[in-house]
């Protein structure tokens, strides 16, 4: 995500991080790559022109603060203005009302918005505590009512029918209607979408919207479309009074332009960010955050609530106090491993979160680790338990069957062996404890990852 608007502002801000001073003739070069940076990265043009400006005017007026050095300063007032151009906090969604609290979703076609829905839902359901229902009104598109009803029963929320032959308004009144009766908190109201704005859809979403007066109308809007996110946000704005914007398919958004701009543009809040195809794949915006990942400092304040939704803490105490007690570690703790990293995104998502680890991101991403990973479980998933549990015992006819049975080579199961091996080791020297020593460890695992790929030796050392 935000990868080489990341790299651009990284590489034009390192050149005065070092300087003993600022000056309007260093401050000079590095706006203007800075700038160059924004618009590459597609922000739009107004966007760009405030905040250089901004910058501009912070940073010659500063006064240097003891506890850092001018670039230090510099990079702070850079940060900041990124945080305040993407709205300065989380705004939550406003569901203060006599229930149900109805929630519009708007946007054009293929931007995702039938999708969110459902992982809106799942995430009031299972953060939030609350009963939601959901209807769409789209009757241009049938696929698109079945296409819901199927995300419902996934998420496991009540899907409310409807068919091409009602008018929205109808679907919706008699949604709301049912949600009363049956004392639902919220119901998210999907609508038609178009491959262009035009006044019959501007027509019928404000038709819509009056007739059911929602709490909350949220834009959805694809990340990687660029400067005609903007556009569109903005005649979606002067159209409807839009509360917020679900910015979808961020994680496919190298670029990170539509980001930066929608706020400034609409004068909306990003509400939430669309991060993956999952139905789990909705994270709240938090503009400080995302602004420290595009510097490359991470967000650690994303992982830790990550690791608390999604590590199955049976499993990681259980690992704890097995290495504190100098137990073995088999071949079936590091598969639970391996599926806990992909509960979390994956290694690739993980170290993108971790001060200064963008770089190892973008390599683990390179060498396409994920599918490496899913290589080693699907080995690991050929043993019997107990190959797994005493890998000592394979010999040639027992590894002959295990590649057979997972579709690899002697050579990646000798390699899952080996990294097993290091692992074990770390696990061993863990028992002392020791942040170093578990990163030097996994530096170790990433080492040599099945295919050939994988991180250069020595990183995380």
């Amino acid at each position: 995500m935000f990868e080489n608007l990341s790299d651009r502002l990284t590489q034009s801000l390192r050149s005065i991080t070092g300087k003993a001073k600022i000056t309007d003739d260093n401050i000079q070069k590095t706006l203007r790559e800075v700038r160059k940076a924004l618009l590459e990265a597609d922000v739009a043009l107004p966007v760009v022109k405030d905040f250089v400006s901004q910058v501009r005017s912070k940073a010659l007026g500063q006064q240097i603060s003891k506890a850092l050095n001018p670039g230090q300063q510099f990079l702070k007032i850079v940060e900041r203005e990124l945080v305040l151009t993407m709205g300065e906090s989380n705004e939550t969604l406003d569901l203060a009302a006599q229930p149900p609290a109805v929630i519009l979703m708007a946007g054009l076609q293929g931007a995702g918005k039938t999708t969110s829905v459902a992982k809106l839902a799942r995430f009031l359901k299972e953060r939030q505590k609350k009963k939601v229902l959901v209807v769409s009104a789209d009757i241009y598109r049938p696929a698109a009512i079945k296409q819901l009803e199927t995300l419902a029963g996934e998420v496991e929320v009540e899907f409310f029918p409807s068919t091409a032959e009602e008018k929205p308004v109808t679907i919706a009144q008699n949604a709301i209607a049912h949600a009363k009766r049956q004392f639902f908190d919220v119901l998210i109201v999907d609508t038609a979408g178009r491959l262009h704005i035009d006044q019959a859809l501007m027509g019928e979403i404000k038709d819509l919207h009056a007739a059911i007066n929602p709490v909350e109308t949220l834009f959805v809007i694809d990340a990687m479309i660029g400067q005609d996110a903007v556009n569109t946000a903005k005649a979606f704005n002067d159209a409807l009074p839009l509360t917020g914007v679900v910015l979808t398919k961020a994680d496919g958004d190298a670029r990170g332009g539509a980001a930066l701009s929608v706020r400034h543009v609409t004068g909306k809040p990003i509400k939430f960010l669309g991060v993956g195809e999952k139905v789990d794949a909705l994270e709240p915006f938090y503009p400080e955050r995302i602004a420290s990942r595009i510097l490359g400092m991470g967000d650690v304040m994303s992982l830790i609530e990550q690791a608390e939704q999604k590590v199955d803490r049976e499993k990681a105490e259980k690992l704890v106090k097995k290495v504190q007690k100098g137990q073995k570690f088999d071949l079936e703790d590091l598969r639970d491993q391996l599926q806990q990293m992909a509960n979390m995104g994956g290694m690739a998502s993980m170290l993108e979160k971790l001060p200064g680890m963008g770089g190892m991101a973008k390599m683990a991403e390179q060498a396409d680790v994920t599918k490496q990973f899913k290589q080693m479980e699907a080995i690991i998933g050929s043993m019997t338990p107990e190959e797994r549990r005493n890998p000592d015992v394979l010999n040639g006819s027992r590894k002959r069957r295990i590649t057979m049975g997972s579709g690899t080579d002697i050579q990646d199961l000798n390699r899952l062996l080996k990294q097993h091996k290091q692992m074990a080791k770390m696990m061993k020297k863990m028992k002392g404890g020791g942040m170093a020593k578990m990163m030097r460890g996994m530096g170790g695992m990433l080492g040599g990852l099945p295919g050939g790929g994988g991180l250069p030796p020595g990183m995380g050392k």
